[in-house]
């Protein structure tokens, strides 16, 4: 029997928040690429795992608070939580692998194709094994082409996302950047969504707990740690700013900026007969 689905079921409450836990993750985590450029050592995996963790999570929490409005006509959902949890592992895992790799080597050329395509996958499998955890009495069925379509756009705004993770510096235009990102993403969320169909087995009478019921309290977790991220981001002024403090002398009016090297005397070459005679004394003259 056909289902009848609902994605919508709290308007665009859900579409929006969505977005917004999607521009807030990604937000972060180009700040966290950008300011694991300016150090070295130890310090710079660990601001590039931070950044990992923060757009995966908030790409793991978009999905969720859009699945709170996705409903089953006389079908109560429920999620498997190891494989609910499981998908936020693999977002971070695989967009950890494209951070690294632009963290190390550059948004150029091999390292940004390859970085893309790898963190593109990983939000398409995030997206689609969050879908295999849900537990209802049917199957799901998707086309192939709009999956194929999905696909397709997680591994554009991956590109796009470590492009400009790579390249951003200004903290504007890294919120210029998570904006499209939060699009992206939601873009490919809902486009996943609209190659799905549910087929039931037999309708169930009765009404389970809302999804909003189930879900919330699983996103405590990722929702925390997106807030402990943003307290670390706004209070490095590096995070923020983007670019390494100027010089002392720099900040001193009328200092310059580097020290002004001091010219010897240019010295004109000595001829040897007239210069010699101009400066042997003379002997006074007898009148």
């Amino acid at each position: 029997m056909q289902g009848t689905v609902d994605g919508f079921s709290y308007g665009l409450v859900t579409p929006v928040v969505a977005y917004l836990m999607a521009c807030l993750g990604g937000a972060l985590g180009l700040r966290c690429t950008t300011r694991a450029q300016l150090v070295g050592g130890s310090w710079r995996p660990g601001w590039l795992a931070l950044g990992s963790a923060a757009i995966g999570s908030g790409i793991w929490t978009m999905h969720f608070v859009a699945m709170m409005g996705f409903t089953i006509d006389q079908a109560p959902i429920h999620y498997d939580k190891p494989t609910t949890y499981a998908s936020l592992g693999v977002a971070i895992v695989m967009v950890g692998v494209g951070i690294f790799m632009v963290g190390y080597r550059g948004a150029t050329g091999t390292a940004l194709f390859t970085g893309g395509t790898i963190t593109g996958l990983g939000i398409a499998s995030m997206h689609y094994l969050g879908m295999a955890g849900m537990r209802f009495d049917g199957r799901l069925e998707y086309n192939t082409l709009t999956v194929a379509a999905s696909v397709a756009i997680g591994v554009a705004a991956a590109t796009a996302a470590l492009w400009a993770a790579g390249k951003v510096r200004g903290f504007l235009w890294s919120v210029g950047a998570s904006l499209v990102m939060g699009l992206a993403v939601s873009g490919m969320h809902y486009t996943g969504m609209a190659a799905l169909s549910v087929h039931l087995h037999a309708a169930t009478p009765g009404e389970g707990d809302s999804p909003a019921a189930l879900l919330a309290p699983m996103m405590i977790g990722p929702l925390a740690f997106l807030c402990l991220a943003a307290a670390v981001v706004i209070f490095d002024p590096l995070a923020v700013t983007g670019r390494l403090p100027r010089p002392a002398a720099e900040h001193g009016l009328g200092v310059p900026a580097h020290p002004v090297a001091h010219r010897p005397a240019r010295r004109t070459p000595m001829r040897p007969g007239r210069d010699l005679d101009r400066r042997r004394p003379r002997a006074p003259q007898n009148r």
